[in-house]
């Protein structure tokens, strides 16, 4: 019997198995596909995803950096209002090596993981947690654990197995690529998707990210194709995917436990989850220990402590979106210019350093 079964190999699933084979845990990892596939998520995250890769993973993971971005009501012709640092606010980066990367990382550590796995049951009982594991190859295995972590994506089949609730909201998320290079360093953002917003993303050699995201229900294809008609390309590689926005208010039974998209731990305002998962992880491996079961009360309010408040100012930010557009060009012209803000804080708007800068 394992002490943890970690069910998808993620940028959250393999920080865990990482950190928690790092700590003595016997780790085993299932992941259903090949890691870092199907992709369905940007790759424009914040520099301190640096933190949690190894030094030497950079160069082969870096691809831009990006100084601001701008924001537009409207379209790619529409009036843009400039949000800029004289540093680098962020990174552009392969998504699909982030994921292997730090796969690579858990092995390492000394955790088991196996890819073409996918978990069809899950039979929690009073002192283990019981798997029932589809292979590739057409057999079925069963896999033992003190403790199973859900960190499986946006439709977790282990939240569901468990009886947890599920996020407030799934976003549709659609991305695709141009292949022309492009080394600019802003992105561009459009106010123009229905609650929430559409983007661009110069991603260096590697050519451009254009993507959006809507509330189920509204036509995301024909939103999409407004998008690249309005900047000239053909784009290829088309891929989507559910975006998890709102955390339950649990995430743990007696031996299951949610991390990343399966609890939904992203940002409201932009559907990003990678270092709000990978801060999840980490506060789940110092606190959790397999054999104690009430130490998941440890991780429930230790997650929280570090993201809820980033998540609940967060919503606010997004309800902005939906502000009627003569508001939304007030609001932008009366904040655009330099900033002082963490791209992954919402706290960081009422830093010091933000403030200065506003009203300097």
């Amino acid at each position: 019997m394992y002490d943890l079964a970690v069910v998808g190999a993620g940028p959250a699933g393999s920080r865990f198995a990482r950190r928690a084979a790092e700590s003595g845990h016997d780790v085993v990892v299932l992941e259903k596909g090949s890691v870092g596939t199907p992709l369905a998520c940007s790759g424009h995250v914040s520099t301190d995803v640096w933190e949690f890769v190894p030094e030497e993973a950079r160069d082969e993971l870096f691809q831009n950096r990006v100084y601001g971005a701008r924001f537009h009501v409207g379209g790619p012709d529409s009036r843009s209002y400039p949000f800029y640092k004289e540093e680098e606010v962020s990174n552009v980066i392969d998504r699909v090596g982030l994921d292997l990367t730090l796969a690579d990382c858990a092995r390492d550590a000394g955790a088991d993981l196996r890819e073409g796995h996918t978990v069809v049951g899950v039979d929690e009982r009073a002192d283990r947690v019981v798997l029932e594991v589809s292979v590739a190859d057409g057999d079925t295995e069963r896999v033992e654990a003190r403790m199973v972590a859900g960190c499986d994506g946006p439709t977790s089949r282990v939240r569901r197995a468990v009886g947890l609730d599920e996020p407030d909201e799934l976003l549709h998320g659609v991305l695709a690529f141009d292949e022309d290079p492009d080394d600019g360093d802003f992105v561009d953002v459009h106010l123009t998707a229905p609650g929430f917003f559409a983007w661009r993303i110069p991603r260096g050699d590697a050519g451009v990210e254009y993507g959006l995201a809507a509330p189920p229900g509204d036509d995301v294809s024909a939103l999409f194709d407004r998008l690249t008609d309005a900047y000239d390309v053909t784009t290829d590689r088309f891929c989507s995917g559910a975006i998890p926005i709102g955390p339950p208010d649990r995430v743990t039974t007696d031996r299951v436990f949610l991390i990343g998209d399966a609890a939904a731990q992203t940002k409201p305002f932009t559907g990003g989850g990678i270092r709000y998962g990978m801060t999840a992880a980490d506060v789940a491996a110092r606190t959790i220990d397999p054999t104690d079961p009430s130490t998941l009360a440890d991780y429930e309010a230790g997650w929280r402590d570090a993201l809820a408040t980033e998540i609940r100012l967060g919503k606010a930010i997004r309800a902005c979106y939906s502000l009627p557009e003569p508001v939304q060009h007030v609001g932008l012209w009366a904040l655009s210019g330099e900033i002082g803000v963490h791209m992954d804080e919402p706290t960081s708007f009422f830093s010091r350093e933000h403030l200065r800068r506003l009203f300097s």
